[in-house]
């Protein structure tokens, strides 16, 4: 029977494979894989010698070795897959009865517990488990089995509609439940053969050989079912509801309540942005942005957008912020430009220096730090003082930011469309940060964004042009480097990307190069790499000329107490600090973990959009300073990945103005409770598990 072909999982059964595979070539079965699960005995060479398939899967798991087994290349070929134990307790004399009935049914399984012999040879815990599993699939699928033997037999295109997840004792419930739901739908035909059962051959059971493996796999199987009968259910309530609200009718009302929601929300923001001298200011702000919270959250279900509702809830809520209290960092911004414009290098004195005295505004008393000299770099203090020469206006000010905040927009919606920009464009925590709170991080983002989409920009395929060389500077790479040199001289956090840049283009070659070629090839990739390094930090090096003195430039400010040993709303560092409380003064520690997650990112991403996100996602989680508006320069990234951890941040990281709020109260603590950070946290760290999980399904 050469269409058949059988799948043995073993695990230390040199006493009984040998017997099984002259059994199964005496019932007609010529090809047999055995596979090899990590066994310490001669298992693996006494299947080879007998004649047998041998394949090996090195993580432990039933079900992860059934996998290995159906994806070789002799089940690819069959009709049929045949599953058995490596144990001797199948009693393979029954075999006939199963093949016989392969014209009726698609999936044929050993009823073990429907002959006397079959349930004697059962422990109780393994009758009861049966009963209790088959009753579970009975009441969630609707079909009655009687067992969860390993004996079956079933169409090998059938097991691929399944779609298999577990890899472990749950694998044959899985295939009996997602049988069931076919069953269901008449699309699958389900027989279950009585069959004998014998006591074990040799070795010792994985699962009822103790009383803690019967409990693990009692646990497993529940599990899995628990997990696909909420899949199921799940599933039909999301259908349902996306049929519903895809009504055009609910997609107008939609749309509507979004508006409401966003635009309430912002003026309900307006008048409570004085978060350190007003103690009501943060409630309120919170309820304001709950509101908008959920106007975001309900755009996940709008089935598209046009452009005047993307422009129009992206513009509106932002005017309305302009007129919202802005966060404290904002006074400096205009202190440095108005310092500038004064003569003053802001590098070299603090904004309480006894000479800068005539210079003061009456808004001077609310500059954050003020005994800390500047550590923006210099294209942003350049930026603040063509603003502060036209106005030292905070109105000013953030309208600039805005602009560059809604050309994010602009480049995010011509790339990904409006549908998918919502994610940046109506998130409110992107609207607050630049409309509201006055932070300047839309300039930097905005660069980096324009260098990600230039450098990976689509080619050829849905625009019939040629895709140019790996290894070639086109102009599109120059702008993209130039764009990001612009960010890094903005703010220092796009630097690692340029050195991914760089790595890119030395590790790039033609792909139909002979390896001769591909050495060649990188030898003056390493040119052209030095080149980009070169020109990605030329921005920076003009921009910071008007600060220098002779040699001495004070641009980079490493030995900023603010850098050396700030704390705010930090996860790993605040974690670490509990064990080790002398750690609080070492922040350059944590760039450690870091440059090992940029090294194994540039090995292992090729996109700068994918890179990027890792590395700001590994900064967030080691960083000891955070603020909230640092989210938002992950927000862009998340248009083209769709991470639900960055999204889910986006709403939690509000939480972080309990902080001003504490200081509004009396209270003298700048740090989160417990709580408070598992509210902040605990939804990033379960997006980035939930992402990363459906990404490593959608790559298997």
């Amino acid at each position: 029977m050469k269409n058949i072909v059988a799948v043995i999982p073993v695990l230390n059964e040199e006493a009984t494979i040998e017997t099984i595979i002259h059994q199964l070539r005496l019932q007609g079965i010529e090809t047999i894989c055995v596979v090899d699960n990590g066994s310490s005995d001669r298992t693996p060479f006494l299947a080879a010698q007998a004649g047998a398939t041998v394949l090996h899967e090195s993580r432990r798991g039933y079900g992860q070795a059934c996998l290995r087994g159906i994806r070789s290349p002799q089940v690819a070929q069959a009709e049929w897959i045949l599953f058995c134990d490596g144990d001797g307790s199948d009693d393979l004399s029954d075999l006939p009865k199963l093949l016989s009935l392969r014209s009726q049914y698609d999936f044929i399984l050993g009823n073990r517990r429907s002959t006397a012999s079959g349930r004697s040879q059962l422990t109780p815990i393994q009758n009861f488990g049966n009963w209790l599993a088959t009753r579970l699939i009975h009441l969630g699928w609707g079909y009655a089995y009687e067992d969860l033997g390993p004996l079956r037999l079933i169409r090998r295109q059938t097991l691929e509609q399944f779609a298999m997840t577990n890899r472990d004792f749950g694998w044959t419930v899985e295939m009996q439940a997602k049988a069931a739901e076919h069953w269901q739908q008449n699309s699958l035909r389900i027989c279950e053969q009585p069959v004998n059962y014998l006591p074990r051959q040799g070795g010792q059971s994985k699962i009822s050989g103790t009383v803690r493996g019967s409990v693990k796999a009692g646990q497993v199987i529940l599990a899995t079912l628990a997990k696909l009968y909420w899949q199921k259910t799940g599933q039909v309530f999301w259908q349902r509801w996306q049929a519903f609200v895809r009504q055009k009718s609910m997609q107008q009302i939609l749309l509507g309540a979004i508006a409401l929601l966003m635009l309430v929300g912002s003026i309900w923001a307006v008048p409570n942005g004085d978060f350190l001298n007003d103690p009501n200011a943060v409630p309120h702000f919170w309820v304001a942005m709950g509101l908008m919270s959920i106007g975001f959250l309900a755009s996940h279900s709008l089935s598209k957008v046009n452009r005047y509702w993307f422009w129009g809830l992206a513009i509106a809520p932002r005017l309305l912020l302009l007129a919202m209290y802005p966060g404290d960092d904002i006074w400096r911004y205009l202190w440095e430009g108005h310092l500038q414009n004064h003569g003053f290098n802001p590098y070299l004195l603090a904004p309480d220096a006894d000479v800068l005295n005539h210079l003061r505004f009456d808004w001077w008393s609310k500059i954050n730090h003020p005994d800390h000299a500047a550590i923006y770099p210099p294209v942003t203090q350049l930026g603040f003082r063509v603003l502060a020469a036209l106005s030292p206006s905070v109105l000013l000010f953030k309208s600039a930011f805005v602009v560059a905040d809604l050309g994010i927009c602009r480049l995010l919606s011509c790339r990904f469309g409006y549908k998918a920009s919502l994610i940046y464009a109506w998130n409110p925590l992107v609207i607050y940060s630049f409309a509201g709170g006055g932070h300047y991080d839309s300039w930097f983002l905005l660069a980096l964004v324009a260098a990600w989409l230039n450098w990976d920009s689509p080619h050829s395929e849905t625009e019939g042009k040629r895709r140019s060389p790996p290894n070639k500077l086109t102009l599109a790479k120059f702008k993209s480097v130039l764009w990001l040199g612009l960010s890094i001289a903005t703010k220092w956090m796009s630097l690692p990307v340029l050195g991914f840049l760089a790595w890119r283009q030395v590790h790039s070659a033609d792909i139909s190069s002979t390896d001769e070629q591909t050495s060649h090839w990188r030898f003056k990739n390493w040119g052209k790499a030095i080149a980009l390094l070169l020109l990605g930090i030329l921005p920076f090096l003009i921009a910071a000329l008007p600060f220098c003195q002779g040699w001495s430039c004070p641009v980079v400010p490493i030995t900023s107490p603010f850098v050396s040993y700030g704390r705010s709303a930090s996860l790993i560092p605040q974690w670490v600090t509990y064990l080790w409380p002398a750690s609080v003064k070492l922040n350059w520690i944590y760039a450690v973990p870091l440059f090992i997650s940029l090294l194994w990112g540039l090995r292992k991403f090729k996109s700068v959009g994918r890179f990027t996100e890792h590395y700001l996602i590994t900064l967030m989680l080691l960083s000891p300073i955070i603020h909230a508006w640092y989210f938002t320069w992950l927000v862009p990234f998340a248009v083209s990945s769709r991470n639900w951890g960055i999204q889910l941040i986006s709403i939690s990281a509000f939480i972080y103005f309990a902080l001003p709020y504490q200081l509004a109260l009396g209270m003298e603590s700048w740090s989160l409770s417990y709580w408070q950070q598992s509210i902040l946290w605990g939804p990033f760290l379960l997006g980035l598990f939930l992402f990363g999980i459906q990404r490593q399904k959608n790559h298997n």
